[in-house]
Order: structure tokens, then sequence, then C-alpha cells
């Protein structure tokens, strides 16, 4: 014979669940907390020699700090500003000069460095706040902005085809130090390709900049009918200093005076005696 549970059983089993559930509920309505004790950190990317008049990319990260909880996430605010610094900031400028971070991505920025040839440091700063607690870091980047070296040719398609999006790539030396991209090229047409190549220097000497098309195999052409073009630099040493010849000459001609006083005067002394 079975028995049916009484009503105070089911009325404590019912406040059981209800009680369970409410726990359950709060725990996953219970918001991220920020990790304090993490130290911001942050960084940025990106070339430290640039040409004039150019735009260049810099990836910025940032991580840390209260706004980033235990479990990695983006819980409060996490945002860098960016300074750039120099002595001649006329047409100097970074964008965006602030952002907010998401999921641990870095942001890409673009630097537009003006054109005047200079040293100057992109100053960052990046910040993590929630819920009245705070920290940051500091960090730059040294860029030095240069006059590059320009070198140019023309390109040429002698077919009757469109010739869909290619590279040219760029040598040094030999070396390959970067590619010019072209979106296409209508039939029987031609178009200018330019590379632009900011150094803090060549080493005395002479150097050659090579355009290659070798990979299209014959589809376009240079404007002299081949698949390579090149052009030569000669760099020249600095010019000599005659510094150390200027002294020695100045000691030679006052030692010559000394010498010739010395004599005089014992010439007059041996003449007194007499």
């Amino acid at each position: 014979m079975s028995r049916r549970p009484t009503a105070g059983l089911s009325l404590t089993l019912v406040v059981v669940l209800l009680f369970g559930a409410l726990l359950a509920g709060s725990a996953l309505a219970a918001p991220l907390t920020g990790d304090a004790s993490a130290p911001v950190t942050g960084s940025i990317t990106g070339p430290t020699v640039v040409s004039t008049n150019s735009t260049d990319l810099y990836h910025v990260r940032g991580w840390g700090g209260p706004a980033v909880s235990a479990n990695a996430t983006v819980v409060g605010n996490l945002s860098y500003y960016a300074t750039p610094v120099g002595p001649n900031l006329t047409g100097v400028s970074f964008n965006p000069g602030s952002a907010f971070f998401k999921n641990n991505a870095s942001i890409t920025a673009t630097l537009h460095p003006g054109n005047t040839t200079q040293t100057i440091s992109i100053d960052i700063m990046v910040s993590s706040v929630y819920q009245g607690k705070n920290a940051s870091t500091n960090f730059s980047i040294t860029v030095s902005v240069v006059r590059p070296y320009v070198v140019s040719a023309t390109i040429v398609n002698p077919t009757n085809a469109t010739v869909s999006a290619f590279a040219v790539y760029v040598t040094l030396d030999g070396t390959v130090i970067g590619q010019v991209n072209v979106s296409s090229l209508a039939p029987r047409a031609s178009t200018r390709v330019t590379y632009e190549y900011p150094t803090l220097g060549l080493s005395v000497g002479s150097h050659t900049f090579t355009f290659s098309l070798v990979q299209l195999h014959g589809l376009v052409t240079f404007s002299n009918g081949q698949t390579v073009y090149s052009e030569s630099v000669y760099v020249t040493g600095p010019p000599p200093s005659y510094t150390l010849w200027y002294i020695a000459g100045i000691v030679a001609f006052f030692g010559a005076i000394f010498i010739f006083l010395t004599r005089v005067a014992a010439r007059r002394r041996g003449t007194a005696r007499r």
C-alpha cells in the first residue's frame, strides 16, 4: 500500500527547489569583475624609418588591469591615447588618436609623418578603468622621417587582353625589399609604377634597384620590352676632413718661428760677448 507525501514535506521540497533556482539564476546574472591584479600591458609595432609625405600603418595593443576580467573578457573601459612628439609637427598626424580595445585585438592606426626630415616619437598611454578602479601604462616608438630613394618604371600590356591584378617585386642588390601592386592593365595600355625606399643610409658604392615581372610569363613588360628593369645609384663617401692637416700646418708654422727666434737670440748673445 503506497503512501502519499504529506503536505509539509511537499512544501519543503518546493522551497528547496525554488531556492536552488534562485541561486543558479543569481550566479548567471552576476556581472564579471575586473582583475585589478593583472598589470596593464601594451605595445605598438610598425616601421621605424618612413618616407616624407607617406602613409604608414601601425598596430597598437593593450591588455590587462581592472577593465579585463579573470576569464580574459573586457568588462570595462580599455583604451589607448596617442600623441605625436617632435620638433616640427606640421602635417604630422596619428589616427585614430584614441580608441577602445575589444577581445584582445590590436587596433590599426595610420601615421602621416609630414614633409620634414626629422625624428619623431609616438607616445601611447593605455588606460584600463572599471568600477572606480583604474590603471595605465605608457610606451612609445621612435620614427625617423627621411627623404627616400625613388625608382620608377613604365609597364605596358602589348596584348589584346586585360591583365588582372599583379604584383611588381622590388629588389635592392638582389634582396627583395617590397612590391608594388597593380590592380589591372587594359589591352594595349601602360601604367607607371613608383617605389619609395626609406633608409637611414646606404653604404658607399654602387647599388641597384630592380623591378621584376618574371612571374607574369611575358603577359606584360616594361617599356624596354623586358620583364626586368634596373636602376643604379652611386653613394659617395663623406668629404675628406682637412682639420688634422690644418692643425699640423699651424703647429709646424709656429714651430719654425720659434726655432728662428731662438737662433737669432743665440747669435745676438754671441756678438755681445765679443
